[in-house]
């Protein structure tokens, strides 16, 4: 199980992640017990079967949308998942960060939204702005999570324009006491 942090801690996630290898297909791709999060092309391939599943055995279902598949592709069914997880290919691709957006905004989905993959602990901070609330970091970041991770999510890396870094106070000098008589 990959650390997750949910709620700002780090907890154990249940959840299995879902991915075709090059021989298999959406259609037959063997199904996992548990928690589970599919790509949305299994989810459109098997949607009665995951449903009955889930109620047949009360393991919840979560879908994942790739980097550029637009959240239009499950936004009717935003209601059959209790996760829904973004891919980051790439520390550096913002793609998912519009794709939380929409969902949250456009699709008013309410539940667990996940960002994955090439996802760095600096960058967690930036990613709850765009809506995401729970987030699986690059295994050799998760590695080194400190023990308490509120700290880490709650401040910025580096400065922004809304939330500029601040200057430590420094002395009056005798300039600002003549300019206050």
């Amino acid at each position: 199980m990959l650390s997750l942090i949910k709620q700002d801690g780090v907890v154990s996630d249940a959840w299995t992640l879902l991915t075709l290898a090059g021989n298999e297909s959406a259609e037959t791709v063997k199904l996992p017990v548990g928690p589970l999060l599919v790509p949305v092309a299994v989810w459109h391939a098997r949607r009665r079967e995951l449903i009955e599943r889930e109620y047949a055995h009360g393991w919840p279902l979560g879908v994942w949308l790739a980097a550029g598949e637009h959240p239009g592709a499950i936004a009717g069914d935003l209601d059959d998942f209790s996760v829904v997880a973004v891919h980051f290919p790439s520390a550096t691709d913002g793609r998912g960060c519009f794709t939380a957006r929409l969902l949250r905004r456009r699709h008013g989905y309410r539940g667990e939204l996940r960002a994955f993959g090439d996802v760095l602990r600096e960058q967690v901070f930036y990613l709850r702005h765009s809506g995401f609330d729970a987030f699986t970091l690059r295994a050799d970041q998760a590695a080194d999570a400190p023990a308490n991770e509120r700290d880490a999510v709650r401040q910025p890396a580096q400065a922004a324009v809304r939330q500029p870094l601040r200057l430590a106070a420094s002395r009056p000098s005798r300039f600002d006491s003549a300019r206050a008589a």
